[in-house]
């Protein structure tokens, strides 16, 4: 049976685009986006000691520049605070407002709820091949030919 890679590529695309419309309206309560809520948990998960924008940018591999963009609105909608670093002046670390700790239980239960729904009509096994698939996926995008078929074929 052959595959057409080219509706593969279009389903992936298609669920990541229904699951970025359906989380936006379900956050839009808190006027958030589903990028914005996930930066705020983040941040809301390092809260006690801080994270910086390098350490988000390490973390889930978006551009410094779209994360500047993305602090900013969350800083004007109340829900994220900048300090600098006790002793590094240059360094500024991100915490969460009274307002955004207050938000959490409900993005963590808005999300759940959406992974949820996504996921209910698999098994454990068969979410453990689809984790396996997706990360060969992007491993497969991220590493020049060479690398990715030597990585690949150890998966």
């Amino acid at each position: 049976m052959d595959i057409d890679r080219d509706v593969l590529a279009r389903d992936n695309r298609q669920i990541s685009i229904l699951m970025e419309m359906r989380a936006n309206q379900a956050l839009s309560e808190h006027e958030l986006t589903a990028v914005q809520a996930h930066m705020l948990l983040y941040i809301l998960h390092h809260s006690e000691e801080g994270t910086s924008l390098t350490a988000i940018h390490q973390e889930l591999g978006v551009s410094k520049a779209a994360l500047s963009s993305l602090v900013k609105r969350l800083r004007e909608k109340g829900y994220v605070q900048v300090e600098r670093c006790a002793g590094d002046d240059r360094r500024k670390l991100l915490f969460p407002t009274e307002k955004g700790r207050n938000i959490r239980a409900s993005l963590e239960h808005s999300i759940g709820t959406l992974q949820e729904r996504m996921y209910r009509c698999f098994s454990p096994q068969e979410l453990a091949e689809l984790d396996r698939m997706q990360k060969k996926m992007l491993l497969g995008l991220s590493v020049s030919n060479e690398e990715t078929n030597k990585e690949v074929s150890q998966l």
